[in-house]
């Protein structure tokens, strides 16, 4: 994918997505709360368990504790009655259980959420991207970041970052009962901690870059395969599997590659990390057992230090995983803002939406693709209203591109010069007016893996089985349809390609005739059927569009032949104009092409027209 990346704020985009699920978010991380308290009461109840109720040691906690204990009858009764103690540990649990239950149910709710948004918001943001945009962008990578990209966001906005805000109120409150239990196995506890944090912020910088390759390498593979899918007719066809296989396998062997290359680099880091871990639990093991015995620590205070270094050593150890969920992260959240900030088509202040009946022009236009030498020079010409206009011209004249242009896919600059309809600049034009007020055939037809019938009736909103019917016969399609044993049921396949090139191109011929749109543009859609169904097809515009402004663009003489207007393109040019009967005496280009198709040559001694050179 050419990637012109613009800056992306990860934290504004992230915060964006989160639209509709903010308050889940924030009822599973109070859940988190109180599931990280939880697990700090327990300890403490084996601790006054250990030490109080058992030992009779002097109690060491707060007045609130205290006054609780002495509402039940103090310690000594708690000794004697340890089922209460149990029973109070039953009881956090129990809170744990269902705080805990409540922040899957409400993670979960706010996650889906999450990628719905992210899903709806990509599709409408994709959908309006210029077409110059999407030439640009494969569709099997925009598809991976779609997919594969959301979900690694979804899974660390859910998993890690939800886990991060425990992990937080863990190590705080575990620091706390530690340190107020014993300041300097505290301090023993806490001397590798900045280690483990530094070495987990290195290896984080290290494989940021590594996923960025993975993930872009899989969207290249992703395409690879998108475009032998689609194209696997023409792979069959030349015999290119062998060759075909081999490229993918040497693309998704380099891609296996990378991943293990990364993960090498993690099971480094995963194996130093817990080495680390270990040495940091056996100082607290063995540090704790020499106090105990030195009675500067009870067994009590022993064993509720173990618990909440355990608590403490878990986030940390689990920090690595967390920075490479979140490198991970940081990678999709790039890729997705690249399509979220790219700038969609948008219409100037105040734009019009006048009629679009009135004279087509073209006035001194001149454009080229971007990166490209100059596509077209100097086009001028006028189109009136209610006419047909043919266009002939070689491959690469520019023929497409006027009609790309008419329909605004492809912007025109200010100083380039400007395209009127009914003498409004199309620039002034509200952008989806100018589209729906235009019907146009492209020169590669596309139909959608559904039924024929769907597939004439999408253009319009609700299409009756008689307007599309209609329509099928006006592209000489009907007949044909209704052969089928499913008739307009029929499923055409994916890009259609059950049906052959010329029912394709009718197809897609019917389902612009299913608006009556005042301008028409066949781009070369005549090619792939024959002479005959070509003049039904004509003759069925005419009667279903005779007021229409008519744009023909074909290679083929008799299919322009009629045009009440004929221009000739030559390298982006406008060589020759005027109707058939003078152009083809004119001794330019039109009739060196009607005399090859005709194989006929003209008598032209009688036609003197100096206006059919341009």
């Amino acid at each position: 994918m050419q990637e012109n990346k613009p800056a992306v704020r990860k934290g504004a985009l992230i915060w964006r997505f989160l639209k509709g699920s903010k308050g889940l978010f924030v009822i599973s991380m109070l859940l988190a709360a109180l599931t990280a308290l939880t697990d700090m009461i327990t300890p403490q109840i084996i601790r006054a368990a250990v030490d109080n109720a058992i030992g009779g040691n002097e109690p060491t906690f707060g007045p609130a504790v205290m006054r609780l204990v002495n509402s039940i009858g103090g310690f000594e009764y708690l000794g004697k009655n340890l089922w209460i103690l149990a029973l109070a540990i039953l009881a956090v649990a129990l809170i744990k259980v269902v705080s805990q239950y409540g922040f899957m149910l409400s993670n979960t709710r706010a996650s889906e959420t999450l990628v719905k948004t992210m899903r709806d918001t990509l599709y409408t943001h994709i959908e309006h991207l210029p077409f110059s945009w999407h030439m640009k962008n494969h569709t099997g990578d925009i598809i991976q970041r779609c997919t594969s990209d959301i979900e690694t966001t979804r899974n660390f906005v859910a998993g890690q970052m939800t886990s991060l805000f425990r992990i937080m109120i863990l190590v705080v409150l575990s620091m706390i009962f530690m340190f107020s239990m014993n300041v300097p196995l505290t301090i023993i506890a806490l001397i590798p901690m900045p280690v483990i944090v530094l070495y987990s912020i290195r290896f984080h910088n290290k494989i940021g870059e590594g996923f960025k390759e993975c993930d872009e390498s899989e969207g290249r593979l992703s395409a690879m395969a998108q475009e032998n899918l689609t194209g696997v007719r023409v792979v069959r066809a030349f015999g290119r599997e062998r060759y075909e296989r081999d490229r993918f396998e040497q693309h998704n062997e380099e891609y296996t590659g990378l991943w293990v290359r990364l993960g090498k680099v993690m099971s480094r880091f995963w194996a130093s990390s817990d080495v680390l871990t270990g040495l940091q639990i056996m100082l607290v093991v063995v540090f704790g057992a020499i106090f105990c015995l030195n009675d500067k620590m009870s067994s009590g205070e022993y064993i509720a230090f173990l618990s909440y270094n355990g608590l403490l050593s878990w986030p940390i150890r689990m920090l690595g995983r967390m920075l490479s969920e979140m490198s991970k992260a940081g990678v999709a959240v790039d890729r997705i803002g690249y399509i979220v900030e790219s700038a969609t088509e948008k219409d100037k202040e105040n734009a019009l939406c006048p009629d679009m009946t009135g004279d087509i022009a073209f006035e001194h236009v001149n454009f080229a693709y971007d990166g490209c030498p100059q596509m077209l020079h100097d086009i001028h010409f006028t189109m009136k209203a209610g006419t047909t206009l043919g266009i002939l011209g070689g491959t690469g004249s520019g023929k497409s591109t006027l009609m790309l242009l008419l329909d605004k896919l492809y912007p025109l600059d200010e100083n380039s010069g400007r395209i009127t309809i009914g003498g409004t600049d199309i620039r002034k034009i509200r952008t989806a007016h100018l589209r729906r007020n235009i019907g146009m055939v492209l020169q590669e037809p596309f139909l959608f893996s559904r039924t024929i019938g769907e597939n004439i009736g999408i253009a319009s909103r609700e299409p009756s089985l008689e307007a599309i019917r209609s329509a099928a016969a006006a592209a000489a399609l009907d007949e044909t349809i209704c052969s089928f044993a499913a008739g307009y049921e029929t499923m055409v396949g994916e890009r259609g390609v059950t049906l052959s090139g010329g029912q394709k191109q009718r197809a897609a011929i019917a389902r612009t005739l299913t608006n009556h749109t005042p301008i028409l543009i066949f781009d070369d859609s005549l090619s792939a059927v024959d002479t005959e169904t070509d003049a039904l097809i004509r003759r069925g515009i005419q009667q279903r569009f005779g007021k229409a402004s008519v744009i023909l663009i074909s290679h083929r003489i008799t299919t322009l032949s009629s045009a009440d207007k004929i221009i000739v393109l030559d390298r982006g040019r406008v060589a020759e104009e005027g109707t058939h009967a003078q152009l083809k005496c004119a001794g330019g280009i039109y009739q060196k092409i009607y005399e090859t198709q005709t194989g006929t040559k003209e008598d032209c001694s009688e036609w003197k027209n100096p206006k059919a050179h341009i």
